[in-house]
């Protein structure tokens, strides 16, 4: 089965398929957060042209805020992955990586969603980022760089849009004129 995330923003929509299949873990925490809530109301925090659009810290709630980026779910939730199985974040609201598999050697390619981290291992948790150019050193197999951030899904409508928000006016990357994420579908 395919999933099919909605994406409506201020700015307007686009919409992603999510790889339930290769990431349930991933996208299990995804749905969860998305389903309850947790994503509405919340702008993108760091807008990079040519690189990515980030999105889900909690703190980004109030668009100015300076603690923007360093949120996360709430510590020791639990939520069920797209494998069927529960699974409880951490004590610092984060879930376990899902690299080092052939089936997730999935690349960070222009559109798709990738979970964001510390680039410590199992540091991330509801923030995540949109490539909007090949990112491959993001990748967990490249070895050029520590990151390894697990590609969860792909813009599938919309992208002009996602290329239209990573060139928006910023200040310190955050822009200037707030984009705020609407309820889920």
């Amino acid at each position: 089965m395919t999933r099919i995330a909605t994406f409506t923003t201020s700015m307007g929509t686009f919409k992603a398929e999510l790889y339930d299949d290769k990431m349930p873990i991933t996208v299990g925490n995804f749905i969860d957060l998305a389903n309850s809530g947790f994503y509405d109301g919340i702008f993108f925090h760091r807008v990079i042209p040519n690189f990515m659009n980030q999105f889900g810290c909690p703190h980004a709630r109030d668009p100015r805020s300076r603690r923007a980026g360093t949120g996360g779910p709430q510590p020791n939730s639990s939520f069920h992955g797209c494998d069927g199985r529960a699974y409880r974040r951490n004590r610092e609201g984060c879930i376990p990586d899902e690299i080092g598999q052939p089936h997730q050697r999935i690349t960070n390619d222009v559109g798709t969603l990738s979970m964001a981290n510390t680039g410590a291992p199992q540091s991330g948790g509801s923030q995540f980022f949109i490539n909007v150019a090949h990112n491959s050193f993001l990748d967990w197999w490249d070895r050029s760089t520590t990151s390894a951030h697990p590609v969860f899904g792909k813009i599938v409508a919309g992208f002009p849009l996602v290329q239209q928000i990573s060139n928006v006016k910023t200040n310190n990357d955050a822009p200037l004129q707030p984009i705020q994420m609407l309820p889920f579908e």
